[in-house]
């Protein structure tokens, strides 16, 4: 039989079902996939079960509900003083990884290079190659995770098309400085390259930071698609509600991508999402400030246990080392804690597409305290048997 594509022919299933499935199977408390155990402000709850009785309920505009984009331009408008036209520079997708697909293929041509920080999220580099583009690695390490500025800017080069930034970063909690950002700018204006700015995670920084995004540098306005996502803003993650706020050049492209893969979104969960759009400040704070006491009380837990914490400034993710497991192998220790101590993490390594750091493991935050609480109790009692 004639060969299948062999990008996606015999790839592994992604990490994160991987690991949710044998927390299902061994009944593990599931630390490893990021998504919270409670559900979202019940207020937008309410909203979408009232849009979808009284509906409609048909297809809605392949670009979103004017409802929805106008929330996303005044977002953009209050947290960065971006000046947005909702209607031709905002598209709703079917959650931000569609949103990423989207982009890559609107911008991707088959011979143009994408720069990509490891770690980075699984989902850019098959995109990237069906695209036709080559992923070039600038690679980021723990414990410090600090970014070369010489390297990246050795990645760049006449061929580079765009750079992928997640910001905050997933798995390393990291939030770009204004400085590393300003390099990022310079870089991409110096080459005449883009960026797509994987942004789900703007609302969730910690201890005062407050998130950037490059399109409010100068210069940049016109070169950034930036993505939002409605799952992780408001604890929502089901919902695969995703949102792109790009200059029309940009966008174009973009939204024809998006016309033959999902071609448009649940009408009532756009609207209830422009209701959470706009609720107020303190909404917004309170996210972050519940998730930063998330982060503080599962740290505590973990170096009561013995594990190293590396500093986290923002998403969902903490990382710790192996080192009270005897262990060099992280996708070895995350299945001896699952099948062990009851408790699934997932491995850094599986962040990084080639040679990886193998010593670090990362932990989800965003649970109930008292699933966290048993989560530390169980690696505990663990280590206690094991020493």
């Amino acid at each position: 039989m004639k060969p299948t594509n062999p990008i996606f022919t015999g790839m592994p299933t992604t990490i994160f079902e991987k690991m949710s499935a044998l927390a299902r199977e061994t009944g593990a408390i599931n630390l490893g996939q990021g998504f919270p155990d409670v559900d979202g402000p019940e207020e937008i709850r309410a909203k979408a079960a009232e849009v979808a009785l009284a509906g409609p309920n048909q297809y809605p505009s392949m670009m979103g509900i004017p409802e929805l984009r106008q929330a996303v331009a005044a977002a953009n408008r209050r947290f960065y003083g971006l000046d947005i036209d909702w209607q031709s520079e905002v598209l709703v997708t079917s959650g931000a990884t569609e949103a990423l697909a989207d982009a890559i293929f609107g911008l991707v041509a088959p011979g143009d290079e994408v720069i990509v920080i490891e770690p980075f999220y699984d989902s850019y580099v098959p995109i990237i190659r069906q695209a036709g583009g080559t992923p070039v690695f600038v690679r980021i390490t723990p414990p410090g995770w600090e970014i070369d500025v010489e390297a990246l800017a050795r990645a760049f080069s006449p061929r580079t098309k765009a750079i992928i930034i997640n910001d905050p970063m997933n798995p390393a909690g990291k939030v770009f400085s204004h400085g590393e950002l300003q390099a990022i700018a310079d870089l991409c204006l110096e080459h005449d390259a883009y960026v797509i700015a994987d942004e789900v995670y703007e609302h969730l920084t910690f201890d005062g930071l407050k998130h950037e995004t490059l399109m409010a540098f100068p210069g940049m306005r016109d070169r950034v698609v930036r993505i939002g996502s409605a799952g992780k803003t408001f604890s929502l993650t089901g919902w695969k509600i995703g949102y792109v706020t790009a200059a029309p050049n940009l966008l174009g492209p973009v939204s024809k991508a998006h016309q033959f893969v999902t071609f448009t979104t649940p009408p009532n969960l756009q609207a209830a999402v422009a209701h959470g759009l706009a609720m107020p400040d303190s909404y917004f704070e309170t996210l972050a400030s519940e998730q930063a006491r998330k982060r503080d009380r599962l740290s505590a837990g973990l170096r009561a246990a013995g594990f190293e914490v590396m500093a986290c400034q923002g998403t969902y993710f903490v990382t710790t080392d192996t080192g009270p497991l005897g262990l060099d192998d992280d996708a070895e220790a995350c299945m001896r804690l699952t099948r062990e101590a009851g408790v699934v993490a997932v491995p850094v390594s599986a962040f990084y597409a080639g040679s990886a750091p193998t010593r670090f493991i990362r932990f989800c935050f965003c649970k109930r305290d008292e699933v966290l609480d048993a989560a530390v109790d169980r690696l505990a009692k663990w280590l206690r048997k094991a020493a």
